[in-house]
Parts: structure tokens; sequence; C-alpha cells
């Protein structure tokens, strides 16, 4: 069983929270898959993660790159984990991988204040429960810090 975490975006952008989540992921020592579904969104968070910091930056590449499976982080836009990630983020509504029960954990990251995105991470969320996986949804409070909610 897979555990499936959904975060409700409002205080903070993408661009913002993925960064730190990735970071706990590699503490952890689990290779990461990230999933978008447009060009224009894998192509963002690929140049974010160089430079969401002045300190420091996340090694990564994508999927189309030859040596992708030996990246601690791949951006995707396809159903593939080339590089054996333990943990897969999806955002922009991308769908939950046909091999769901391969990954540890799997975090699906939505924009709060868009009515669609809310609607998919609701269907995602039934989804999720009747194929099985542990379930957790996580909000942020006034300071940015994450509470679990259900």
């Amino acid at each position: 069983m897979t555990e499936i975490l959904f975060y409700h975006l409002q205080r903070q952008p993408l661009e913002k929270v993925l960064p730190s989540l990735i970071e706990k992921s590699l503490e952890r020592g689990w290779q990461a898959a990230i999933q978008a579904v447009s060009e224009e969104r894998l192509q963002a968070l690929d140049d974010g993660l160089w430079t969401y910091s002045d300190d420091s930056f996340l090694p990564h590449g994508t999927d189309r790159e030859p040596d992708s499976g030996s990246q601690p982080v791949v951006l995707t836009l396809r159903d593939v984990n080339p590089n054996g990630a333990s943990i897969r983020f999806l955002v922009e509504g991308a769908d939950l991988p046909a091999d769901a029960e391969s990954y540890a954990r799997i975090c699906i990251l939505f924009d709060g204040n868009d009515q669609d995105a809310l609607l998919r991470a609701r269907e995602q969320w039934r989804a999720a429960k009747e194929q099985g996986h542990a379930v957790a949804y996580w909000q942020q409070d006034e300071d940015g810090r994450w509470n679990k909610k259900a």
C-alpha cells in the first residue's frame, strides 16, 4: 500500500513548496520523480530547481536525457520511473501512475485557489482510497507550517 499525501497549496506557490519537499525526500535517501502535464510547467520546474535558493540547488534532470536513471530527481511528462524513484510528486493534476503501488509515497500538490485543481484533487482522493492506498490531506496554516487535516 502506497502512502498518498495531498498538499493543498494556498499560502505559497508550487515553486516555493516543491523544493523543500524534494530536499526532505533526498535526506531520507529516496530518489524522486516529478510529473507535470505541460511542457511549460516542466521547463519552469527544471529552471526553478537550479535557482530556487541563493545557497543551494537540487541536482536533477529530465527523462529525455540519456543519464536520467542516475539522477536523484527526474522531471517527466510521462508515467515512467527511469531513476527508480521511491517518491513521486504529481503537479498540474497529473494522473496517479499505473504502478502507484511501487512507490513508498506519492505527493499530489494542487493549487487551492483553482477550482478545477480542487475538483481534480477530490477525484484523485476518491480513486486513491478505492485502490486501497493510505491517504492524508495536508494544509498550510497562516505561518506556512503544514498541518495534517485528514
